[in-house]
């Protein structure tokens, strides 16, 4: 039995199922890119069938990272599926077709009206035809090919075990156990992979994998469970993103094994430094904020506010840390620069925080550093990483871009934005209007330059760091003919903060095509 965990990484799938999660092709690629630097073994790109859109994604990470880390397409127990499947996976070098099935008494009665016999039958043909499409080309010898008995915790075992058996011996290589639900808990997860172990002839034919949600707060602790009992791959998503309460978070995994390895026995390829960034990367893209207290990558994960924890961490760091925070690539607010620092200084600063850029991403964030310094007089390394990850986000196509905006409020008066506009094609529009707030003017002023209208769903400032100059960061989403677009800005500014968030957000749904007609209207 092999001492390295599996990683599989189903942040673009699952994770991206969670409600206002969605992301775009330019998007998931960002992600696939941090998935392989962080050293993910199997990263599930998407279901292809489920929209072109997928069927993209899949098929562009696939031929870009193919050669780096495995890649996965997921697929129902259909040909069709299959089929779309292997068409967006087959030009890459490694790939893996994931076939899913339910099985539970609860799904083959309500959901399916399908008799075990036929569930058996279809789980059996539709393996050895992902087999088949896979055997198509020659470099192949042994399809990789997983199976999934879906609701498999609420599964009776007798029949988990026939499933299981058979799907293994018509050629699955990997026999995932979903607690589809959350429904399990520790011990009894346990003994479901060890039933499966010990009742299912082949089952030394193919890795073992968890795949836990968290309905009970239980997912990573059941994923551990099943590692003890003898599973080697575990699926996870980035912040335990995922439908309903989400799913294992990979990074509260990855530690847990690491701190742990004296109790588990195992390993993971996972660069733990990189755990942090590819938190804050995710939570960029989809708008999903992490909580402070979250493990691992809460802003308070490394805080120490009690008088007795900070008297211990004096005398000696393992009295309350038992991790490292450089050992997952946490940042704190350790001053670093001022507006004196030269580029050289700057550099070497972003580097040493784990970022590569290109030198126009360089240029961009050098830029934002200097404006910064000129309106704060102290930089922390959190002030940096925020600028950084501001400046080189997904590449948005700018329709519109901010020349000059005020903005007025006060006790008595009428809240009121004037903005000036600049459109890709030159045209330079001002406009103004009022709102609730200065806040709902800019936007209500915007969507009119714009000719959108959209919803805000979704808006949230926060500190950067500390300090009355402190940078605030404003997330949000909006809804545009019933699709999720987010946006993010800093400034020391927050209303600066929340036009640039806002003017992303409207750039993205104009990149979509969403509202592209109302904008001809006005002659833009």
């Amino acid at each position: 039995m092999s001492d390295v965990i599996t990683i599989f990484d189903t942040t673009l799938r699952d994770g991206e199922q969670s409600p206002g999660c969605s992301m775009d092709t330019a998007e998931k690629l960002e992600v696939a890119k941090a998935l392989v630097d962080l050293g993910v073994d199997v990263i599930e790109a998407g279901f292809p069938i489920a929209s072109p859109g997928d069927f993209e994604a899949v098929q562009k990470i696939a031929q870009k990272f193919g050669d780096q880390s495995t890649i996965c397409g997921l697929a129902r127990c259909r040909k069709e599926d299959v089929d779309s499947a292997w068409g967006a996976l087959q030009d890459a070098k490694n790939v893996r077709i994931h076939v899913f099935l339910a099985t539970s008494a609860i799904h083959r009665d309500f959901k399916l009206k399908m008799a075990k016999e036929e569930i058996v039958r279809q789980a059996v043909e539709m393996v050895k035809y992902s087999c088949d499409q896979m055997s198509s080309r020659s470099d192949i010898i042994t399809p990789n090919v997983e199976f999934s008995p879906e609701d498999a915790a609420r599964t009776e075992l007798d029949f988990l075990c026939e499933v299981v058996e058979k799907t293994i011996a018509a050629g699955a290589t990997t026999v995932n156990i979903p607690d589809t639900v959350g429904y399990a808990t520790p011990n009894h997860f346990f003994k479901v992979i060890s039933y499966l172990k010990e009742n299912v002839t082949n089952i030394d034919q193919a890795v073992i994998s968890t795949h836990c949600h968290n309905d009970l707060g239980l997912a990573v602790a059941n994923s551990l469970a099943g590692i003890e009992a003898g599973a080697r791959q575990v699926e996870c998503t980035i912040n335990g993103l995922g439908e309903r309460a989400g799913n294992a978070a990979l990074e509260e995994l990855a530690m847990a094994i690491r701190t742990r390895g004296d109790y588990y026995g195992v390993t993971t390829n996972i660069n733990t430094q990189k755990l942090c960034s590819t938190s804050r990367l995710v939570s960029k893209i989809t708008g999903m904020a992490v909580q402070r207290n979250k493990a691992i990558v809460g802003q308070n994960a490394f805080a120490h506010e009690a008088g007795i924890h900070q008297h211990g961490m004096l005398q000696e760091r393992t009295t309350y840390e038992i991790m490292r925070p450089q050992d997952v690539g946490y940042v704190g607010t350790n001053l670093v620069l001022g507006k004196h620092s030269g580029r050289h200084a700057f550099r070497d600063r972003v580097e040493s925080l784990g970022y590569e850029l290109s030198d126009e991403s360089f240029q961009k964030a050098f830029d934002a550093f200097i404006a910064l310094a000129d309106k704060k007089k102290e930089i922390f390394d959190v002030d940096i990483v925020a600028l950084v990850d501001n400046q080189t986000s997904s590449q948005i196509e700018e329709h519109w871009k901010i020349v000059n905006f005020h903005t007025l409020s006060g006790t008595g008066t009428i809240p009121t934005a004037t903005l000036e506009l600049e459109h890709k094609e030159g045209n330079i529009v001002q406009d103004a209007a009022t709102g609730d707030g200065p806040v709902d003017a800019a936007f209500k002023c915007m969507e009119r330059v714009a000719g959108i209208s959209a919803k805000l769903t979704d808006y949230n400032v926060r500190s950067v760091s500390s300090g009355k100059d402190a940078l605030g960061e404003v997330s949000l989403s909006i809804d545009i003919d019933g699709v999720i677009f987010h946006g993010k800005g800093v400034s020391t500014d927050v209303i600066e903060a929340s036009v640039h968030a806002y003017l992303q957000a409207l750039n993205k749904a104009l990149s979509q095509n969403r509202g592209r007609r109302r904008s001809e209207k006005k002659g833009v």
